[in-house]
């Protein structure tokens, strides 16, 4: 190959023909051009990975999100947070080493298999994990997989998938995860199902290699969007290009109802001369039996054992109770009154629960036994009605009531003959209070949080701000946490470069800096543009005080930022003051 040319003798050559072609007047004039050595594929690879894997949470901190999140489920919320913590973890060590180790012999990844009945939370789990950590998630149903992708579909579609949802970045995809629900329908146990089942020992083959470590072609025959790619990159470069993922770092976590299993737990360990355990009858007691569900019970229910070995993490989840579903419906984070609210505020209408009303609704729902689905089936059937009547007219509150949810039909006749009524109005302001009293509660417990991340100290009036922007901006908690204290952090950062441009140092007390941020939030406007607009009447004044007294220290308050001038005024008044009377001590003496 022959040697790059320096940027003077390729001006030089480029010049000499231009000149020849089209005379003396044309010269090449060029900014300085370096031909950079390639990298090896290994220094690329370190540089590039390095610098997306930006992981440092600690397991205690994803749990303690989580309980934000999830009611119960305190065990299964311990295990999951550990288990991707340290596989994420393990993962950013040693990107920063610059290496990765052979997996070697034996080595198997932290997949997790999640036992429960429906609605206790399984999906919600993963889904909350995957946003919080940012990286790309798919879900698929092991029941549509064939072994072969002939029927159904192929089990490697759902690495695919991961590529698609990380936007087509393979190096971002490659630290993925993979949620495969409904994974209990795909054991083959003749004990269970009647006789071996084939196609499911298949599907549990065809899963092995993606949950170890395989390279998985992304460009295949029934895709025909990748073929088409394939055709353009063709045109092109005239090159095949092989486009492949290794599944190495893919955390894949498998769930399902698993039915019958506390049986066979159950026989286990009868058989092992618990005889006392053989008189739980009671289908409470039974379900008591899963938390001690280990592999040869998975093995047992119709599972291959190279599949369970491939699943080392076991978490079961409860079913949930009248009373869990009840703490589900109070917390601010649930999606299903927050869903419920945006079902009505579509029509300008404000819902609000009364304490009572949310008991009642979780009793109904229990008594469905589908979890957190059933509390979606009894809301919508209560509320149908007034969803369907109440845009037609004026009113734009609603209370629902213990009365509304035992007699829906008569309360919405009532309200349509009454809307004007004073005690349903007093009895929506009071469920106003006492939910806005719920959300700060869960605000304060986030607030190791907000300093870890925002280094923003709580107060009471911060925690009724970010309340307000939740209600505001019909938000979720943690982007009012997040507009609120980016809007903090450009207030310090504001104060820095106060300094570093003018040597004057600004601290802002609280409740100054609880004023900009109201009004930041209120105009929706940033914190630094609120700051910069009475910047130029503060370096003006602090400068003229500082140059006279060589003071270069100000505490800028409250009256700073909703009464500059007087603020100002006072600073230099003050300032006169203390001249004068040190001019005055100087005369008697």
């Amino acid at each position: 190959m022959e040697k790059i040319p320096d940027q003077k003798e390729l001006e030089k050559e480029l010049s000499d023909y231009l000149s020849n072609k089209y005379g003396s007047r044309i010269r090449v004039l060029s900014h300085q051009l370096v031909a950079e050595p390639e990298k090896d594929g290994e220094e690329r690879g370190k540089t590039l990975k390095s610098s997306r894997i930006r992981f440092d949470l600690k397991p205690e901190e994803l749990e303690a999100y989580l309980h934000e999140y999830v009611i119960k489920q305190e065990t299964a919320k311990s295990v999951l947070a550990t288990k991707v913590c340290t596989h994420f973890n393990r993962i950013r060590y040693f990107l920063e080493q610059g290496r990765e180790p052979e997996p070697g012999v034996g080595a198997i990844k932290n997949n997790i298999i999640l036992i429960g009945p429906t609605g206790v939370g399984k999906t919600y789990l993963v889904k909350l994990i995957a946003k919080k950590i940012g990286v790309p998630f798919v879900k698929g149903d092991a029941t549509k997989f064939s072994e072969t992708g002939y029927v159904g579909g192929d089990v490697e579609d759902l690495v695919r998938d991961l590529v698609q949802a990380a936007g087509d970045d393979l190096e971002l995809a490659q630290y993925g995860i993979i949620y495969l629900d409904e994974v209990d329908k795909i054991a083959s146990s003749s004990t269970l199902w009647g006789g071996p089942d084939v196609s499911r020992a298949g599907v549990q083959r065809a899963l092995l290699k993606p949950m170890e470590e395989t390279e998985v072609d992304l460009k295949v025959a029934h895709d025909p969007v990748s073929q088409i790619q394939a055709i353009e990159q063709y045109r092109r470069t005239g090159k095949k290009e092989k486009k492949i993922l290794n599944t190495r770092h893919i955390l894949f976590i498998v769930s399902g109802a698993f039915n019958g299993l506390e049986k066979v737990v159950k026989e286990r360990l009868s058989k092992q001369g618990i005889g006392f355990q053989a008189t739980m009858e009671s289908k409470d007691r039974e379900r008591d039996f899963l938390k001690q569900v280990n592999a040869e019970d998975l093995i047992k229910y119709g599972f291959e054992s190279e599949f369970v070995g491939r699943l080392p993490v076991i978490a079961v989840l409860d079913e949930l109770t009248a009373e869990d579903l009840y703490e589900i419906l109070r917390n601010p984070n649930n999606p299903i009154i927050t869903s419920k609210k945006r079902d009505f505020l579509a029509y300008g209408i404000d819902i609000k629960f009364e304490e009572e009303a949310l008991k009642l609704l979780a009793e109904r729902a229990a008594q469905e036994k589908t979890g957190a689905r059933g509390l979606v089936s009894v809301i919508e059937r209560i509320l149908i009605q007034f969803e369907k009547r109440l845009p037609s007219t004026a009113i734009k509150e609603l209370v629902v009531t213990p009365e509304i949810v035992a007699r829906p039909d008569e309360e919405l006749a009532d309200m349509l003959d009454y809307p004007d009524d004073p005690e349903r109005e007093a009895r929506f302001q009071q469920a106003s209070l006492r939910e806005g009293e719920l959300l700060k509660e869960s605000i304060w417990r986030r607030e190791q949080e907000l300093l870890r991340l925002y280094r923003l100290p709580l107060t009471d009036s911060r925690v009724a701000l970010i309340a307000d922007q939740y209600l505001r901006c019909d938000c979720d908690l943690k982007t009012a946490f997040a507009e609120v204290g980016r809007a903090y952090e450009q207030v310090q950062t504001f104060a820095e470069h106060f300094f570093d441009d003018h040597q004057i140092h600004l601290e802002f007390d609280a409740e100054a800096m609880d004023e900009i941020l109201r009004q930041s939030l209120e105009m929706g406007a940033s914190a630094a543009s609120v700051c910069q607009d009475m910047s130029q009447d503060l370096e003006y004044a602090l400068k003229l005080v500082r140059d006279r007294t060589s003071q270069d220290q100000f505490l800028i308050t409250r009256e700073a930022i909703s009464d500059l001038d007087g603020y100002l005024n006072r600073v230099i008044r003050d300032y006169y003051q203390k001249t004068l009377f040190r001019e005055g001590e100087g005369t008697v003496r």
